[in-house]
């Protein structure tokens, strides 16, 4: 027989383990049963902000909210002082956002010197130009982009074969770009010319296109973009009036994802100019950016 103190060691050693087992089941119950409702929560929500998107109104629902905002070193905010017009004019509480976008997005991306180092101005540079084109929407990672590489000058291309101040390479999701060209399109701010701005709007573009249905974003832009180049292939005395204008460079006019780099490159350069001249055109590209900040 057992002795007793043994079978009642035993005894309070099952009643322990069943209470354990207990409040374990109860726990993992709990979070799973959490992880259900704000997948369901999330699904609907997806949902119903697509729905208002593609038939009321192309708005997000909401763009900001982060549980931790990271934050960038004195010196950085300091060279996007000195380079992001569009950063200096922004609220206090929209700097915060767009400084905590920045800092995720050096996180993000892998950085490539060829024949150059790649300096913590060059980082930012890139970082901030994805989080301007991007920060009226919510989906800003844009995961066509990995990694960047910098040449100091052109370089040649072996996708063409020829010599190239940037390029995006979806295959390798790469932005390739000259760092003598990138500094030249910051310093000039009103030629409507910026490599930077054009080759992110490409990636932006092909990533967009990839993530339509399940992106409210990325239906903002999209559709917005188709909306308006149905407009102009029905207003021909419009899209007469913009090629003879010559306010777009020649370029725009090679395929259609030539021609949204251009015209979002035009927009982010001169605003005003293109407001005054351009006003329906200017609209359409302003929603498709969800552009509603100062200077814009």
């Amino acid at each position: 027989m057992l002795n007793p103190l043994i079978l009642i060691f035993i005894l309070q050693k099952n009643i322990e383990d069943s209470i354990i087992f207990h409040w374990v089941f109860l726990l993992l119950t709990s979070i799973l049963t959490l992880g259900a409702i704000l997948i369901i929560v999330r699904g609907l929500f997806n949902f119903f902000e697509m729905a208002y998107v593609e038939y009321v109104e192309k708005k997000l629902f909401y763009n900001h909210i982060y549980i931790y905002k990271n934050k960038l070193q004195p010196g950085q905010k300091s060279i996007l002082k000195q380079n992001f017009r569009f950063y200096e004019r922004l609220p206090f509480k929209q700097k915060i956002h767009f400084e905590h976008r920045v800092s995720k997005l050096l996180k993000d991306k892998e950085f490539i010197g060829k024949e150059i180092d790649v300096t913590e101005e060059m980082k930012l540079i890139i970082a901030a130009t994805q989080t301007k084109l991007t920060f009226g929407l919510r989906d800003y990672r844009i995961s066509t982009v990995e990694r960047i590489i910098f040449y100091p000058t052109e370089f040649y291309s072996q996708t063409n074969k020829t010599y190239h101040k940037g390029e995006f390479n979806l295959g390798y999701k790469a932005l390739v770009f000259s760092w003598k060209d990138i500094l030249h399109g910051y310093e000039v701010h009103n030629d409507n010319m910026n490599l930077a701005i054009h080759e992110f709007i490409h990636a932006i573009h092909f990533y967009y296109l990839s993530a339509r249905r399940k992106s409210t974003s990325a239906a903002i832009f999209i559709d917005s973009y188709v909306e308006l180049t149905e407009a102009l292939d029905k207003n021909n005395a419009l899209k007469k009036k913009l090629i003879d204008s010559k306010y777009l460079r020649d370029y725009a006019y090679t395929n259609q994802f030539e021609f949204l780099a251009v015209i979002i490159e035009t927009f982010i350069e001169t605003p005003q100019e293109f407001k005054s001249q351009f006003p329906e055109i200017y609209i359409k590209v302003k929603g498709m950016l969800n552009f509603n900040f100062p200077g814009y």
